[in-house]
């Protein structure tokens, strides 16, 4: 059934704020949908650059040329819409603002691979990243995320393929590229996204227990400064290539699955 609002006006609340879900809102913020975002109290987003949950410790973050902001409460979510800024708010179990806004779309970009709590009735339209949701039961709609000939698509019956355990490959590099803990402590980074890195050089310390870049090029991702971790986590991202503006952008997974999103409201909406 079309929706009697017309599609601009659309509220969509999206929750995460890390780099997919960020890849999202961006693109739907171009689109000038109203878009508001949800993150948990202590994110962990390694491609900082472009995700906006950064907006949890700095106050505001921008991700190519658009802006989000944190808000302590939903009732400022309007005035910050007014300002041309998308409000993000720390509510990972999302009932206070889901409440509050009635979306009329529901994105959880969590990308935890597995539901955290998204329910088919949250929302006219549901939509989930990725595996861990299935297209008719838990959401309306899928995306799939893994990289591949599929990447982006939407999903109606049936879920996404699942988790393979094994990153996408960027210049002939998949696990390599990737660093992780070790142990658990604190976070210190030795290197800053953008910089260059040789392999077997120490990129990070987790409290005095370094992390050592397995292969060689820029730092695409690192965890924030001063973070605790768990053994195990994600805390840094290579790439190969060494082309250090793709630190600062967007990347082609990101935008595909963007891409899928759109197509999932427009089905829905402009019938």
């Amino acid at each position: 059934m079309k929706s009697e609002k017309r599609v601009e006006e659309l509220v969509v609340l999206i929750r995460g704020a890390g780099e997919m879900a960020s890849a999202v809102a961006h693109r739907l913020y171009q689109s000038h949908f109203k878009i508001c975002m949800l993150e948990v109290s202590q994110p962990l987003a390694v491609r900082r650059k472009v995700s906006f949950c950064e907006a949890v410790y700095d106050g505001e973050k921008e991700v190519e040329g658009v802006r989000a902001k944190l808000t302590p409460n939903p009732e400022q979510i309007h005035s910050i819409w007014e300002d041309g800024k998308i409000p993000l708010l720390v509510d990972p179990d999302l009932k206070r603002t889901k409440h509050f806004l009635k979306p009329d779309v529901l994105i959880d970009g969590i990308m935890a691979k597995k539901n955290l709590g998204t329910q088919i009735n949250d929302a006219s339209l549901v939509v989930g990243l990725g595996p861990g949701f299935t297209a008719g039961k838990d959401v309306h709609l899928v995306i799939e995320t893994n990289r591949g000939h599929a990447l982006g698509k939407v999903i109606h019956h049936g879920a996404a393929e699942p988790d393979s355990g094994i990153p996408g490959d960027i210049g002939g590099y998949t696990a390599e590229r990737v660093l992780k803990t070790m142990k658990k402590g604190i976070f210190h980074a030795h290197k800053d996204i953008g910089d260059k890195v040789n392999k077997g050089s120490v990129v990070a310390v987790i409290d005095d227990f370094p992390v050592i870049a397995e292969i060689s090029g820029v730092m695409r991702g690192l965890l924030r400064e001063g973070i605790e971790v768990k053994k195990g986590v994600k805390v840094g991202d290579i790439d190969p290539r060494g082309k250090r503006e793709l630190c600062f952008a967007i990347s082609d997974k990101g935008r595909a699955i963007a891409g899928g999103v759109l197509e999932a409201i427009l089905y829905k909406f402009n019938q």
